[in-house]
């Protein structure tokens, strides 16, 4: 991959609603330059989709954001990709990681209440064949995701003057 699609890369990252203006300006190229590369990428896999990151504890809606740990038994020849595959297909979850460590796959979900969460993890991901244990971690509070500040401090916004 150029240096090009490279920068054309990180920018959307930073942040996908960049006009194909803003981003040919930017990547010092032409707006059809930019279409074009964008569409390559769509088409080879490298942009899955754009996502707008939502401060949801700013709204009505009232959720629970879990992490959970899972060591799993590997699969002759499959290893952990099958049961990983299963664990993917569920709709509560939005994150799924092959995991270095004391356990193999990190899985993050989403419930409406803890009791949801439970259920998840008691009833479809432990009867899994081949997860040997779980363990849940309820998020708190988010401070920090894909590189933004959810909630800066009013001391943090201005910088002190050091003489």
């Amino acid at each position: 991959m150029d240096q090009r699609s490279n920068k054309l890369l990180k920018l959307l990252e930073q942040d996908c609603t960049y006009s194909p203006a803003q981003l040919a300006a930017m990547c010092d190229t032409t707006e059809e330059d930019v279409a074009l590369r964008i569409e390559s990428l769509k088409d080879e896999g490298v942009i899955l989709g754009y996502k707008a990151l939502i401060n949801w504890e700013k709204t009505a809606i009232e959720a629970v954001e879990a992490l959970i740990e899972v060591k799993i038994t590997p699969q002759r020849d499959k290893g952990f990709d099958r049961i990983a595959e299963r664990i993917y297909q569920y709709e509560e979850v939005e994150s799924c990681y092959l995991m270095s460590g004391g356990y193999d796959v990190t899985v993050i979900i989403t419930g409406r209440t803890l009791r949801e969460v439970a259920l998840f993890v008691s009833e479809k991901l432990s009867t899994i064949d081949g997860v040997t244990s779980t363990a849940t971690h309820f998020i708190l509070k988010k401070y920090k995701q894909q590189n933004v500040i959810f909630e800066a401090r009013e001391e943090q916004k201005e910088r002190l003057i050091f003489s």
